[in-house]
């Protein structure tokens, strides 16, 4: 089953604080951190742990950029 729900971050939100649930095979993951780049149809969010987490944009359901 593939349903998306509101993704409001974009491309010009790298910088920003975001929270993004993606689809993987075993359901859904959430990461939340620091949108370092996008581009190619690739985000790239690095986690507080330091942990950068790469994903297709297709895989988003929901996003949003996090407030300070």
């Amino acid at each position: 089953m593939s349903f998306r729900l509101t993704v409001s971050i974009s491309a010009e939100d790298v910088g920003r604080k975001v929270t993004v649930r993606r689809q993987v095979p075993e359901g859904f993951r959430d990461v939340v951190g620091i949108l370092e780049a996008w581009s190619d149809g690739t985000l790239a969010v690095r986690k507080r742990d330091g942990t950068l987490v790469e994903f297709p944009e297709n895989t988003m359901v929901a996003a949003k950029v996090v407030p300070s």
